[in-house]
């Protein structure tokens, strides 16, 4: 049973408007701060998972509403004496840090630098040091999303550089290897490469390892820190390529993972609905949309029956957005390939209830059926990045658009040769109702004749 903590507002003598109406002191602890990060660095320490999580899931967000809704929490220097100054638990602390403050505040270019120091800092004591401690899968799971999220949103903040600051401009002059696109594909393929994940799960299918089945968790005492890090960077690495446009590379990244079984990203809700969103996205732009279907049918009919327990999670209304973003693209597939048997009764009359009459007219294949096809693509798919740094020689513009725009029009041109086959398709579904006899007599040409054009028709078809 997880222990019921008692957090206190702030001290009894302390008023808690004044303070408001002071504005944010970083120094100030309330007393239900200092017991929080002493009970987190306790269980910590002792390995304590299941305490961990619960402070991490339930007290961190509570806390957040009562103290912190639109303030930053108590700076790391000012906890640190309530921790013994622990390096690393201070590195942690500083990570929910950063996380609370995107969460609830818009982020200053300095506080999104401080953010990618601090996330070097803390990968690079997990990469290269002996870290003995074990932590709840979400939060490792969260680091990792948390990273990537971060790096997309600086990567749009950066090309939005027309209303730049003189002082904006030179702090990413002067620290221009921050959320470097490199360095950030580098630290996931360390922690993939370091954890030994992919022998690991290789290893497992021959039964020589227990990964999949203890959660990632090492309960003979070890760490599940860096092979958890590791497994998840390879869904961070899917997602980064996904934001990149580079698909097939993103696919590969995620070819350890056996996405048709259960496994530890199926264990935490955000994991399961990021890695299935990314992937399917990525079959339904290499034109793989019968691989697509097949997934969005599983998560979508997943988070169906599943929802309902989710609805206190910090993360339930991501879960819905992308829920609602999959229906899109399940639309959009459905229409280009029509495979309906694929897909269960359940996800099937959500899908007619809230897309039945848009994918009727994307049927047609005429401006409206390309508007609706725009629009829903537009909705659903990744906000797309530009990596590279701007050029501060020339005219400041905004091209936070720009990496959108080349994907969409890729998707419609790809939308356009649909419509091409959609005749094709309309006359041989005629030709597979009648014997070739009588289809010959109709087009007043012998059987033999008939036969060489459908076979040089059907070759054609395949250059």
């Amino acid at each position: 049973m997880a222990t019921n903590y008692d957090y206190e507002e702030a001290p009894a003598n302390y008023d808690e408007t004044h303070r408001q109406d002071l504005g944010y002191d970083p120094n100030f602890v309330p007393d239900s701060v200092k017991s929080f990060v002493g009970h987190l660095y306790r269980h910590i320490r002792e390995k304590n998972v299941y305490e961990i999580h619960q402070m991490y899931e339930i007290s961190f967000q509570t806390l957040s509403d009562r103290l912190f809704k639109d303030t930053p929490w108590p700076s790391v220097d000012a906890v640190a004496h309530y921790v013994d100054n622990d390096q690393v638990f201070c590195l942690l602390y500083r990570e929910m840090w950063f996380r609370h403050l995107y969460a609830r505040l818009s982020p200053t270019l300095k506080q999104r630098i401080d953010s990618w120091d601090n996330y070097c800092s803390l990968f690079q004591v997990v990469l290269h040091r002996v870290v003995n401690m074990q932590l709840p899968n979400q939060w490792l799971w969260d680091m990792v999303d948390e990273f990537v999220y971060q790096f997309q949103s600086f990567c749009q903040y950066r090309a939005k550089m027309k209303n730049k600051s003189e002082q904006e401009i030179a702090l990413l002059r002067q620290y221009d290897q921050a959320w470097n696109v490199y360095g950030v594909l580098n630290y996931l393929q360390a922690f993939v490469e370091k954890s030994n994940i992919m022998q690991i799960l290789e290893q497992e299918k021959e039964g020589l390892e227990q990964f999949t089945a203890t959660d990632g968790y090492d309960y003979s005492g070890g760490s599940n820190v860096l092979k958890v890090l590791g497994y998840f960077s390879m869904v961070g690495l899917l997602r980064v390529h996904c934001l990149l446009g580079d698909y097939q590379t993103g696919l590969k990244c995620l070819l350890p993972i056996d996405i048709s079984q259960q496994g530890v990203y199926t264990s935490v809700i955000g994991s399961h609905i990021t890695t299935i969103y990314h992937y399917g996205f990525a079959n339904l732009m290499l034109r793989r949309y019968v691989e697509a279907i097949r997934e969005f049918n599983k998560i979508l009919l997943y988070i169906y029956k599943t929802k309902q327990f989710h609805q206190k999670s910090p993360q339930y209304e991501q879960i819905l957005k992308k829920n609602e973003q999959m229906y899109a693209l399940l639309a959009i597939c459905l229409s280009l390939c029509p495979q309906v048997k694929l897909v269960e009764e359940t996800v099937n009359s959500q899908l007619r209830e809230k897309y039945g009459e848009k994918m009727a007219r994307m049927q047609r294949y005429d401006d409206e059926a390309f508007a609706i096809y725009d629009e829903l693509f537009s909705y659903a798919c990744p906000k797309f990045i530009t990596p590279s740094a701007p050029s501060f020689e020339e005219p400041l513009v905004n091209y936070n658009q720009d990496a959108y725009r080349l994907q969409l029009k890729l998707f419609l041109y790809e939308v356009k040769q649909q419509q091409l086959l959609s005749g094709v398709r309309t006359f041989l579904k005629v030709y597979s109702t009648i014997s070739l006899g009588k289809l010959a007599n109709y087009m007043e040409v012998d059987e033999p004749t008939l036969r060489w054009t459908f076979f040089f028709f059907l070759m054609f078809l395949c250059i």
